[in-house]
């Protein structure tokens, strides 16, 4: 995964003293193979190796958290996260929850191009991704009912998918820093761009690279600063051009850690998200938390909040913009949203399984 500097992830994701104790059980790692695993394209892979990790005992309610494009479980366990939720009292004790965070398709140590297989890797997209997702929780774990699917980012999208797709397997949807509509406008003009930069970098030589594409960091730089960071955020950590200056110059001084075949995949399998049809099939309890000047899906199109009011159960908390807030960055940090989280558990209705 592409890294930020110190500098940036001080400033973007806000680490407080508060968060710097991870007061929670030491996650735990696993691997399943999924069988025979069918991809929307027809293709077929024997062997898909899932990787995921746990958190508390299997005897706690089962919650399902999903990270976001290029992520991993291990970029779930942040102090600002993990360190506001997984802890005694918080919103998500894992003396109380069991929590599963998945390594998606392409990403950390489940199946990816780099693997071996490079471009001949099945083209996946979020559907997939979901399936595989829904066959390790019942085949793989063994469990028939979840309490809580919550995603940041395309974690949220893949939240909305399982909501649309499996209606009846959990009690409560929380997509976070997404929308339940196409891959489009911005967004997806963006991701384009960005793909077809690092594609055309002579590098990168049609996936088959002797080492990662030189115009990678300049690509993923770009994307990151213009979909992602807050306007008021920029303007406070910025306010002058040697600033702003330093911001680029840091960033672009840092190694690329990512491999191009997986991060093209990564990002191309948003194009074709779409579960807008489907939200009258929700059956869950269903908060979409957003963050009010997220880059990548900005609140007033309206798309969101027409598609909740098709929800028999659903509602939006919108985070207010401040100069604390960084756009799209901004559901990394749960400070902003952990008391609602925590009233939403309490509340919400628990199905039978």
């Amino acid at each position: 995964m592409f890294r930020w500097c110190a500098a940036l992830v001080a400033a973007f994701v806000s680490m407080s003293a508060m968060a710097m104790a991870a007061d929670y059980p030491a996650p735990q790692d696993g691997e399943w193979i999924a069988k025979d695993f069918r991809f929307h394209s027809g293709e077929v892979m024997p062997e898909l190796r899932l990787h995921y990790t746990t958190l508390g005992a299997p005897t706690g309610q089962p919650v399902l958290v999903l990270h976001g494009s290029g992520g991993s479980a291990a970029s779930m366990l942040t102090p600002t996260f993990a360190g506001q939720l997984f802890g005694p009292g918080q919103p998500l004790d894992a003396s109380k929850y069991y929590i599963i965070i998945p390594d998606g398709i392409g990403h950390g140590k489940s199946s990816k191009p780099s693997d071996a297989m490079r471009t001949s890797f099945p083209k996946y997209d979020y559907n997939d991704m979901v399936d595989a997702q829904y066959r390790l929780v019942t085949e793989g774990l063994g469990i028939k009912h979840l309490r809580l699917v919550i995603g940041n980012s395309m974690g949220g999208m893949h939240t909305w998918i399982w909501g649309v797709r499996y209606p009846q397997m959990m009690d409560i949807l929380v997509p976070m820093a997404s929308q339940p509509s196409a891959m489009a406008a911005r967004n997806w003009i963006l991701r384009r761009t960005m793909l077809e930069t690092i594609r055309s970098d002579p590098d990168y030589n049609g996936g088959n690279y002797t080492s990662q594409p030189r115009m990678m960091k300049y690509a993923i730089a770009a994307y990151r600063f213009a979909s992602a960071g807050g306007t008021l955020g920029y303007q406070t950590l910025a306010p002058s051009a040697p600033q702003a200056d330093k911001m680029v110059d840091d960033q672009l001084a840092l190694p690329v850690t990512a491999d191009a075949n997986d991060y093209i995949y990564q990002w191309e399998a948003s194009h074709d998200y779409d579960p807008s049809t489907g939200m009258e099939k929700i059956d869950a309890t269903l908060l979409a938390i957003n963050a009010a000047d997220d880059e990548r899906n900005p609140p007033e199109t309206g798309v969101t909040e027409a598609a909740v009011k098709r929800i028999g159960n659903g509602k939006i908390y919108l985070i207010p913009a401040s100069t604390e807030t960084r756009g799209h960055l901004t559901t990394g940090d749960a400070k902003f949203y952990s008391r609602q989280l925590q009233e939403l558990l309490q509340t919400a209705p628990q199905h039978a399984t």
